[in-house]
């Protein structure tokens, strides 16, 4: 049997990025998620995080202690300024790595599926980690100033842009969702029943589970990445 963490999120730890971007910021590449709420916890240093939703464009500082989630559809770029380091918790884990991270690369890429896939690409060296998160700020910061300007046409033309590119892929991640997050919220149901029923077969199974990185220094969205597999909740049914 296998048990995934609480509610099958997924979860990784990050070291924002320290080169700087053509406005001379430090950080990661921009990009929103189209099905999953992100939450950063901030475990060391110092930085910010700079997004964009219905409430136009915001930049909240962040320190250790501090905790910041964005709902789908909002775009976030991390912001480095001294050894800000991150642990990210990711609703339905699996959802990202199958597409639901979009980047905020300019038109022409997010309307050639072939383009964005090729450019978007997990980076094999620094090199490459630069050049996608590159593209991406030249992609967002257009849509940042029109919404500091009170034009949010660029920022929701990105938003259907990134849907109509994601939609053929969407029928993929229902067996993400249906073996991740939908299962373990089922079995808790189970749960409840069977302690309703004065049944307690399911605390057989109780002990620790301990995970290390699958990867401990990888190039990831907004920095160095180290990420783990964990299994979800739908493996063991």
């Amino acid at each position: 049997m296998t048990f995934p963490l609480p509610g099958a999120i997924g979860l990784s730890h990050l070291s924002a990025y320290q080169w700087e971007a053509a406005d001379g910021v430090c950080g990661g590449s921009p990009h929103l998620h189209l099905a999953c709420t992100e939450a950063y916890v901030v475990t060391g240093g110092r930085g910010a995080v700079q997004t964009l939703g219905a409430d136009g464009y915001r930049e909240t500082e962040l320190e250790a202690g501090v905790i910041a989630w964005f709902s789908p559809g909002t775009v976030h770029r991390m912001v480095q300024r001294d050894d800000l380091r991150i642990t990210v918790l990711m609703q339905n884990s699996g959802l990202p790595e199958a597409g639901d991270a979009v980047f905020t690369f300019p038109p022409d890429y997010l309307a050639d599926p072939a383009e964005y896939a090729k450019a978007a690409a997990p980076p094999q060296d620094e090199a490459q980690a630069r050049k996608r998160r590159d593209l991406a700020i030249s992609g967002y910061l257009p849509i940042r100033d029109a919404l500091r300007d009170g034009d949010s046409e660029p920022f929701t033309a990105f938003q259907s842009a990134a849907v109509a590119l994601t939609q053929p892929k969407v029928e993929q991640w229902f067996p993400h969702w249906r073996a991740g997050a939908l299962a373990a919220a089922e079995l808790t149901g189970e749960h409840l029943k069977a302690l309703a029923n004065g049944d307690a077969g399911h605390l057989a199974q109780a002990g620790v589970r301990v995970a290390e990185p699958a990867k401990r220094d990888g190039f990831g969205m907004c920095g160095r990445r180290a990420e783990y597999e964990i299994p979800t909740s739908g493996q063991e049914r």
